[in-house]
């Protein structure tokens, strides 16, 4: 199987106001709406809308295994992590395991993440030799 499609549909339209749904544990400062997802690898394209006046500080940071990459679509975001505002053009490739956020917007924001799930960064399985010192069998 492959990644969903759909035929053009404005996402920002009052119309499609009736797909975005809240973030789970972000309700009243953020919400989303899926625009395609590939059931088998989990590869997702999303946007995200930040309310006016949301800020998820008291949720810190956030990494994940996977890398992913995000454009300001509208709006302005300040990430704690880079301690940058982020405004409409911005763009980042993220590599596994980057922290970013927390995040806060006066306002209002809406970003498009592409997120890669099944390209997990590799985690050693070993600790890395010391050279010149042997380790237990």
């Amino acid at each position: 199987m492959t990644k969903s499609t759909t035929t053009y549909w404005n996402t920002l339209s009052e119309d499609g106001r009736g797909k975005w749904t809240p973030v789970k544990g972000l309700e009243r400062m953020a919400e989303e709406v899926t625009l395609s997802h590939d059931p088998v690898t989990g590869e997702y394209t999303r946007l995200t809308r930040f309310l006016p006046g949301a800020d998820t500080s008291a949720f810190g940071g956030k990494t994940h295994a996977y890398p992913e990459e995000v454009f300001i679509v509208s709006g302005r975001l300040y990430d704690a992590a880079f301690g940058l505002w982020l405004e409409a053009g911005h763009y980042a490739s993220r590599p596994p395991e980057e922290l970013h956020g927390p995040f806060r917007t006066d306002v209002g924001c809406v970003v498009l993440e592409l997120s890669f799930p099944q390209r997990r960064a590799a985690v050693a399985e070993t600790a890395p030799e010391t050279p010149g010192k042997k380790t237990a069998p």
